[in-house]
């Protein structure tokens, strides 16, 4: 009886706790994140196949897969001319070719690091997979880089492709035998090539026909490239998670060269020269736009009316004779609702040869219904107030007396105010001491009298009128409504330009009121001065650059060296410009002449400038290799951002074990080996292997 009471008790107690349990359910635990890409399980045809037939490829992975931006990762080749079909279905990705297949030929699909897992979108970076139709297949690669010329960003996901006809006209004339994209760093892998000598380019293929147009951007190497294998050994440290070593042993790699190929991109700045729009902004403006620079200006003239002045117009264009605005100074051309032009210019042909051609365009101006509503307001305002002066000069002959507004009224119709030129200057304030003042003024001006222009500097509290000043005159030519005053200031000094009231007079005859500017020039004090050392040879110029990776200043070099002097505070980088032909600007390529663009070298590190203090700089431009050169702060195209937050906090939290904050103290690539667990010997090598920019 006891024993059963106490069985009892006992299972009762069982059943309270398991119902106890039951209803404290907590959270399932999610597992680990997953941050290994999805893995090659097997295919069919099988991975390097041979003698294949059908037009059906099946990739089959260990976990659901999507393919992400396929039509810029994804290259194939031979080109195709009907894009295959490629789905991504569960754990496979088909790929339907539609042309017909090739006998005796190796195809490759690069899928560059389009393929990723479906859940945490964890990419397989360079994938590709490669069959034959034919006996054997080419097992063949060639690798490099691709940079924009003019600032050294890597290209991303644009064509690399090479020829076996070494002809110059292939690039131009026919498709690329064999090619592939770049990734998101600018690099790239031809796979899969026949023995043989080739000629290989870059190309970012607007139009989709695998060949180089002139306005597209391009690359080429001029030398002759011959792929080539062997292999070699060395001893591999193998890594623990944890940055231990864990075992050292003597690996075989195969080695595919060349493997350092370098592009650099450029456009040849290419354009079919024709007018492109015509038109008429305003009755006393013609404005003529080129879709291409001139060397001339074009013939222009009046074929209706036909009675106007020989000398009709004043004319504002662009350095590029490109657009050009012609200001119409005769009154019956401003007053014609339509004038008729007879314009001679060069044009391209369908020879892409300049040819002058002769066009004869009518330049309409039609007034906008707001327009004609406005004019006929000011009409009835215009009669109304001719009727009211008329009542009002009545009054007056009738000997009545007039009160103040009518008074007011004749006043004005004796004395009517005479439109003036708006100047517009810049406000009172501080400039810096590399500053001009400047003027813009809204039509053409005909001239400006230099004894109504006076500049004036304040000494022990008063005014004192400079002598010799200069005149203003225009900021650039061809500008028309932009001047300056082209004089260097003292600093720390206060200065006062007065314009007189007449002194400026428009090409339509009107003048300007009296105008005032007072300021004042920074001192030297609030600059820096930077002086660079460079082994570039005085054929060359650096420019300064802002944290956008815009230039601020351009100096030669001379004797081996630049100055920056007068800098305002701040971070700024370096850009130099091997000056081939001296010119003092950067050149671009051309292929038909066998140019590259002028070499382009970025000092790696960004430069502090501070107030009143001096820098002086060592650079020597082949320090460091040329994708490694520009600073990741100005960097814009960025690779794609790693999936791996374990890592990124690792990273972190190294910083704060390690006690060190500052962005200036990295290893010497900037490089981080964290789950790299192999270390090969090359330190440029394994840093092209890490995420350098995350």
């Amino acid at each position: 009886m006891k024993l059963s009471r106490l069985l009892y008790i006992v299972l009762v107690v069982a059943v309270g706790m398991m119902l106890y349990s039951c209803a404290n359910i907590g959270s399932p635990e999610g597992g680990p994140m997953d941050f290994a890409p999805p893995r090659f399980v097997k295919s069919s045809p099988a991975q390097g196949a041979v003698n294949v037939k059908g037009n059906k490829v099946e990739i089959t992975f260990d976990e659901i897969v999507v393919i992400k931006d396929q039509m810029k990762k994804v290259s194939i080749s031979p080109v195709q001319k009907d894009a295959p079909l490629i789905r991504a279905n569960g754990k496979k990705v088909t790929i339907e070719f539609r042309d017909e297949m090739i006998p005796n030929t190796t195809y490759c699909i690069d899928f560059s690091n389009s393929i990723e897992d479906n859940n945490e979108g964890n990419p397989l970076d360079g994938f590709s997979f490669a069959f034959s139709t034919g006996d054997e297949i080419d097992s063949l690669q060639v690798s490099g880089l691709l940079l924009r010329a003019r600032d050294l960003e890597p290209m991303q996901h644009v064509l690399v492709g090479l020829h076996s006809n070494l002809d110059d006209t292939a690039f131009t004339s026919i498709p690329f035998e064999r090619l592939c994209r770049t990734n998101d760093r600018g690099q790239f892998t031809l796979r899969n090539l026949k023995p043989g000598k080739y000629h290989v380019f870059g190309l970012n293929d607007m139009d989709g026909d695998y060949r180089m147009a002139r306005t597209e951007n391009i690359a080429f190497l001029d030398e002759i490239i011959v792929p080539a294998v062997s292999t070699y050994e060395s001893m591999d440290t193998v890594f623990t998670f944890d940055h231990k070593v864990d075992t050292v042993k003597q690996g075989t790699h195969t080695l595919f060269t060349p493997n350092d190929v370098l592009l650099t991109m450029f456009n040849e700045n290419y354009r079919a020269a024709y007018l492109k729009t015509t038109s008429r902004p305003s009755p006393s403006r013609l404005h003529v736009l080129f879709a291409a620079p001139a060397s001339e200006l074009p013939g222009f003239r009046v074929l209706k009316p036909e009675r106007h002045e020989q000398d009709w117009y004043v004319l504002e264009h662009t350095s590029r004779n490109d657009s050009l605005f012609y200001w119409i100074t005769d009154s019956a051309l401003i007053k014609s609702d339509s004038i008729v032009v007879e314009m001679k210019y060069m044009r391209t042909d369908e020879a892409d040869s300049l040819v002058e051609k002769t066009d004869t365009v009518t330049f309409a101006y039609r007034k906008t219904g707001t327009e004609l509503k406005q004019e006929a307001k000011e009409k009835k305002e215009r009669e109304a107030l001719a009727k009211r002066i008329s009542s009002i000069r009545d009054k007056q002959a009738k000997g009545k007396e007039l009160d103040e507004d009518e008074q007011k009224l004749l006043a004005q119709e004796d004395n009517p105010v005479v439109p003036k030129i708006e100047i517009n200057a810049p406000k009172r304030g501080q400039i810096e001491v590399y500053d001009t003042v400047s003027l813009i003024f809204p039509t053409p001006v005909a001239s400006i009298d230099p004894h109504g222009v006076h500049l004036s500097v304040m000494q022990d509290s008063t005014w004192i009128e400079m002598s010799d000043v200069p005149a203003l005159c225009p900021v650039a030519q061809g500008d028309v409504l932009n001047y300056m005053l082209p004089m260097t200031f003292e600093p720390e000094k206060s200065y006062r330009l007065c314009i007189d009231s007449l002194a400026v007079t428009s090409i339509y005859g009107l003048h300007n009121d009296s105008t005032g500017i007072d300021f004042t020039v920074k001192g030297l004090g609030e600059y820096g001065n930077l002086v660079v050392n460079v082994n570039s040879g005085d054929k060359a110029f650096v420019e300064l650059l802002d944290n956008q990776d815009h230039i601020v200043r351009t100096v030669p070099v001379k004797g081996g060296s630049v100055a920056f002097d007068d800098l305002l505070p701040g971070t700024y980088y370096l850009r130099l410009v091997l000056d081939a032909n001296g010119n003092g600007q950067w050149d671009t390529g051309n292929y038909a002449l066998h140019l590259q663009p002028e070499e382009v070298y970025y000092y790696p590190k960004r430069l502090k400038v501070r107030k009143n203090w001096d820098m002086e700089e060592t650079w020597d431009i082949y320090a460091a290799a040329l994708d490694l050169q520009k600073p990741d702060e100005i960097v814009k195209n960025r690779p794609e951002e790693s999936k791996n937050k374990l890592v990124k906090a690792a990273n972190r939290n190294k910083k704060k074990k390690n006690g060190n904050n500052d962005d200036d103290d990295e290893d010497e690539f900037n490089s981080n080996s964290f789950g790299n667990n192999i270390y090969s010997g090359n330190k440029y090598q394994d840093y092209q292997n890490n995420n350098r920019r995350r």
